[in-house]
């Protein structure tokens, strides 16, 4: 993963994309960071925890900035996302989500929302990196609550 953003970094700067290149760069930044903590190169799981870290607060600026009348500020981080998302596995839709949720549900008997550790538990593994934990959580509260 490192290799391959360090190859696009290159091709965005002879390109003269310089939006995806700060991007590149910022995230490739939070790698090396990473592997100097650790004393040693980060795996490919490690570089995707990273990505997924840094699309989630790209969401949430876009709803702050939103919220707080900031549209081109806003405008950036969508644009930043949307090459983030390039290295991101593809996300869940709400339907295949549901069904996860069903299947969890089912799986470890929840009958309430007193249930929703047990039920977000066995989630969670089964979804990580493909679904926003937010929607997740949501769409379990739902359905634990027509339970």
């Amino acid at each position: 993963m490192k290799e391959r953003i360090q190859n696009d970094i290159k091709e965005a700067l002879k390109a003269g994309e310089e939006i995806k290149v700060g991007t590149l760069r910022m995230v490739l930044a939070f790698f090396i960071n990473k592997e100097k903590e650790k004393g040693e190169a980060i795996s490919d799981e490690e570089a995707m925890n990273v990505l997924q870290t840094e699309a989630k607060k790209r969401r949430e600026s876009i709803e702050a900035f939103e919220k707080g009348g900031r549209p081109e500020l806003a405008e950036k981080e969508k644009e930043e996302l949307e090459i983030l998302k390039i290295y991101l596995p593809e996300q869940l839709s709400a339907k295949e989500i549901q069904d996860f949720v069903t299947q969890a549900i089912e799986k470890t008997g929840a009958t309430s929302m007193q249930d929703i550790g047990k039920v977000m538990g066995v989630l969670m593994p089964q979804v990580k990196g493909k679904a926003d934990g937010n929607l997740v959580n949501t769409i379990v509260k739902k359905q634990l609550a027509s339970e």
